[in-house]
């Protein structure tokens, strides 16, 4: 209850834990990522594999496909300083929206 939300990211997966605590904070474990959905933290999977499995050193090249947006909107109640709702979206760029389900 002492911050309006926490929100955080580093595993890239966004998490369907999104809630309001008991003060009011608003809370999710992982926004997730931006970029590109079928990769390696945004590199071509092929590149990543060729470089970890058979240990043959190459630049990694950045996937361009499928690239999506994650992120959450909080609504928060200025006078109170509290967290009224909080919820989740992951759109494709360039494409079709989709919402995960809950």
């Amino acid at each position: 209850g002492k911050v309006s939300a926490v929100l955080g990211t580093h595993t890239h997966i966004q998490t369907a834990d999104e809630a309001i605590l008991k003060n009011g904070t608003a809370y999710i474990t992982d926004v997730g990522m931006t970029g590109a959905h079928d990769s390696v933290i945004g590199n071509r999977v092929e590149e990543v594999l060729e470089r970890f499995i058979r240990g043959v050193p190459r630049k990694l090249e950045v996937a361009t496909e499928d690239v999506r947006i994650s992120y959450v909107v909080v609504t928060i109640d200025n006078s109170k300083g509290v967290a009224l709702n909080i919820e989740r979206f992951c759109e494709k760029l360039g494409g079709e929206d989709y919402e995960i389900a809950s």
